[in-house]
C-alpha cells in the first residue's frame, strides 16, 4: 500500500510504508535517492542502497528542513520529501531529474529570482529552510492575487509591505540557501499553504495581522490568508 500523502497528483511516485535505513534496499531507496538528487543533497550512484552516502544526505536534508536528524526515512521525513519535490519524475539522467537549485521558471528572469532571493535573506534568514521557501511563496501568492501588483518587484517594493525593503536589508547579499529557496517557489513549492501574509508573534504589534486567518507556523512566522 503507498504512503498517504495527502492530494498527491501522481501516486505511482509515492513512498511504500517500508521505514528506510541504513542497510534498506529496493524501490523505494531508488526513490528516496532520486528526491534527494533532486534537491541537489545526494551526489551519489542511484542504485537502491541505502549505505551511508545516502544516510549523510537523509540527516543534511533533516537538518535543512528543521526536522529530527537522525538519518532514518520515516512517514514524516518521506512525506516532507515529497512536498519538497512535486515535480520530481524518475528516469531522467539515470534517475535524477534537474535539480530544483539551478532550475528557472519561464515566467521570470534571473533578475526576478535574485530579488527575491534578496527578500528571502533580508526577511527569513536563519529560519528553517522551509520557512525561507514559504517566505518567498507568500511574495509568488501576492503576484498571482488581483489584491497587489502583478510582478515580483512591485509586490517586494509595495509601500510597507516588508521589513527587509524599509531597514534596507533587501540590499544585503543572499546566500545560495536564500537561492535555492526563491528557485524552490518559483518551480511550484508552497508550504506556507497558499498564505498571502506573515508575522512574528514575538514583535508584531498591528492588530490587524493579528485579526487575519492563521494557516500555520513555521520557525518564527505564523503565516495568514
Amino acid at each position: 500500500m503507498p504512503l498517504e500523502l495527502g492530494t498527491a497528483p501522481d501516486t505511482a511516485y509515492s513512498f511504500g510504508k517500508q521505514i528506510l535505513k541504513v542497510g534498506s534496499r529496493g524501490g523505494d531507496v531508488y526513490e528516496l535517492q532520486g528526491r534527494l538528487a533532486y534537491l541537489g543533497f545526494y551526489t551519489g550512484k542511484i542504485d537502491g542502497q541505502f549505505g551511508w552516502r545516502t544516510y549523510k544526505a537523509v540527516r543534511y536534508f533533516q537538518w535543512k528542513f528543521g526536522m529530527r536528524v537522525d538519518g532514518v526515512v520515516g512517514s514524516k521525513t518521506k512525506l516532507m520529501l515529497w512536498k519538497a519535490t512535486k515535480n520530481w519524475r524518475p528516469g531522467a539522467s539515470g534517475g535524477q531529474a534537474k535539480s530544483a537549485s539551478t532550475a528557472r521558471t519561464s515566467s521570470y528572469g534571473s533578475n526576478d529570482v535574485k530579488l527575491l532571493a534578496r527578500a528571502v535573506f533580508g526577511e527569513a534568514r536563519g529560519e528553517p529552510y522551509i520557512g525561507q521557501v514559504a517566505v518567498a511563496a507568500v511574495i509568488l501568492n501576492r503576484v498571482q492575487n488581483p489584491k497587489f501588483p502583478k510582478t515580483i518587484a512591485g509586490v517586494i517594493f509595495q509601500p510597507g509591505a516588508f521589513t527587509a525593503v524599509s531597514d534596507g536589508q533587501i540590499w544585503l547579499n543572499p546566500d545560495s540557501e536564500a537561492f535555492r529557496a526563491a528557485r524552490d517557489a518559483l518551480n511550484g513549492w508552497d508550504p506556507s499553504g497558499n498564505a498571502l501574509y506573515y508575522f512574528n508573534p514575538n514583535t508584531a504589534t498591528s492588530g490587524w495581522i493579528w485579526s487575519r486567518p492563521q494557516i500555520k507556523r513555521i520557525g518564527d512566522h505564523i503565516f495568514t490568508k
